[in-house]
């Protein structure tokens, strides 16, 4: 089977990026303009109480798929909120309209909109925007993995500075929305704590991925994460020299991902088995 990247058939995948880009940019200026002062009311909960919605995330992500399909009509998408919709092309976007809805309801300024491209299944093309900050975090799957500090501004390759010793690591992590794996991630986080240098808690899984590229904190590891949450920010990682990863070095996926310098992966992903997770 001829490879999606190298066909004469094959998208384009900075036009891809651009797009991406173009949508996440109007996203965020939606979510800029329609968000209420003081806390956003919640519209529904999904898989516990605490994992919520709001009326912007359904908007947000509506605003996302017209953009795109305007331009490319025979994609899919699988998005948080809507779903899977296939497509008739080979590319399918993955899309978080709101990632760290909670940190939005609560005013905490710390959420992104995060869009990726897949072609033939294969993350390809990957934008996270931090809606706050204006931050852009893009990457092209072989092309590198770039910052951006609004969109009048010249992008910066991101490239992983070398690692502390885990002791000293700035490590990343979540928490998932059901009760009882909450309890278990507590105590895997009581045991990794002093085992390194300290632990961050952001509540956003994109821009902790973006924060491992960007070398703001020097590993990640969570549980329970679904595609729309690591798909982007795992390319942008990848891309700026980190290895990313699942269980035992596997592919990540919901019951593990790791991410961290080359140098620190295999002490850090034993290290994080060992505690639990």
């Amino acid at each position: 089977m001829p490879d999606p990247m190298t066909s004469d058939a094959a998208p384009d995948l900075e036009a891809l990026l651009a797009l991406g880009l173009v949508a996440a940019r109007g996203a965020a200026a939606l979510l800029r303009e329609k968000r209420p002062a003081g806390r956003v009311q919640v519209a529904a909960t999904k898989s516990s109480p605490t994992d919520v919605v709001t009326a912007l995330d359904t908007a947000v992500e509506g605003f996302v798929r017209e953009t795109i399909r305007a331009q490319r009509p025979g994609d899919g998408f699988l998005a948080e909120e809507g779903g899977a919709q296939p497509g008739t092309s080979d590319v399918r976007w993955v899309l978080d309209p709101i990632d760290g809805t909670v940190n939005f309801v609560y005013g905490i300024p710390a959420y992104a909109v995060s869009i990726a491209a897949e072609v033939a299944g294969r993350c390809c093309a990957g934008v996270v925007l931090d809606v706050e900050s204006g931050e852009e975090f893009t990457a092209v799957l072989g092309a590198g993995a770039y910052l951006r500090r609004g969109p009048d501004e010249t992008a910066t390759r991101l490239r992983l500075p070398p690692p502390p010793a885990l002791a000293e690591a700035l490590v990343a992590t979540g928490f998932g929305y059901d009760a009882r794996r909450r309890v278990r991630q507590a105590a895997a986080v009581a045991r990794l704590l002093p085992r390194v240098g300290d632990i961050r808690r952001i509540g956003a899984a994109s821009l902790d991925l973006c924060n491992v590229a960007a070398g703001r904190v020097d590993a990640y590891v969570e549980q329970g994460l679904q595609p729309w949450d690591l798909a982007a920010g795992g390319l942008i990682a990848r891309e700026a020299g980190a290895v990313v990863t699942g269980l035992a070095g596997g592919q990540p996926a919901e019951r593990l991902v790791v991410a961290c310098a080359p140098a620190l992966h295999a002490d850090f992903g034993a290290l994080v088995e060992q505690c639990g997770f």
